[in-house]
């Protein structure tokens, strides 16, 4: 994994052409001025155990926070533990999860997700990554989800909006999530990584949207190499924003 401090001084390429040094500075400026922004940023996923946050991550595939938050309570008093989900029947899971997509894939996921709990880990989900990406529908992404906001285990979630953002950022120009969460990694000391994740993602439904992001009404303006490919008059990016739960 990533040091703790990064080598500041080792003059290795950077996305902007600013010096290790600079983009180590500029990052952890732009990462202080998130905390300011949403102090009270977290989890948009609904849960209350380690089993009911990954099954929500596995249902948030090509779906809303929202729209999952929505499914959940009726899945979680249906299936409250894994042995549940190892010996759901298709049909009636299907019909549960039906409105979060790919619902047919997903169901086969968690009826996976239920006997693989059982036959390895008595029951229990595993805390280390190495565990939890060998799961059935657990990917790294969603293995850090679960470690950061369920164990306490620092790791940088990758998702679309995060992979957005950093690259706008010009904090790496990595495609590849695992290239990008290393990357990434290596900027900041390990005990951000968990609140950073989530304030990027944050920034990137709200402000920072894919085809229009909100420039003129953005807070990191004067530290993004990428300011200006969004409108940059205030009353026109005003308009734009999006300061609502997603949960």
């Amino acid at each position: 994994m990533p040091r703790d401090t990064p080598d500041a001084t080792a003059e290795t390429a950077t996305p902007t052409g600013e010096s290790r040094l600079a983009l180590v500075r500029r990052a952890r400026k732009m990462y202080r001025q998130l905390v300011e922004l949403y102090p009270d940023a977290h989890c948009e996923l609904n849960f209350t155990t380690p089993l009911e946050l990954l099954v929500a991550t596995i249902l948030s595939a090509q779906c809303t926070d929202k729209r999952v938050n929505q499914v959940t309570p009726a899945l979680f008093a249906r299936c409250p533990d894994a042995e549940a989900y190892a010996s759901a029947r298709r049909e009636e899971l299907e019909e549960v999860i039906r409105s979060t997509g790919f619902f047919r894939a997903k169901t086969n996921s968690l009826i996976g997700l239920g006997q693989a709990l059982c036959d390895r880990h008595g029951g229990e989900v595993p805390g280390n990554l190495s565990d939890l990406v060998k799961l059935p529908g657990v990917g790294r992404k969603t293995a850090n989800v679960l470690l950061g906001n369920a164990f306490d285990v620092p790791g940088i979630t990758v998702d679309t909006h995060f992979g957005r953002l950093v690259r706008r950022f010009g904090w790496t120009d990595e495609e590849d999530p695992v290239r990008v969460e290393h990357a990434v990694g290596e900027l900041f000391p390990p005990r951000d990584w968990t609140m950073l994740s989530h304030r990027v993602i944050w920034h990137g439904r709200r402000v920072c949207h894919s085809r229009k992001p909100a420039c003129g009404a953005c807070g990191l303006a004067r530290l993004c190499p990428s300011f200006g490919e969004g409108p940059t008059d205030t009353v026109t990016a005003t308009k734009l924003l999006r300061m609502r739960s997603f949960s």
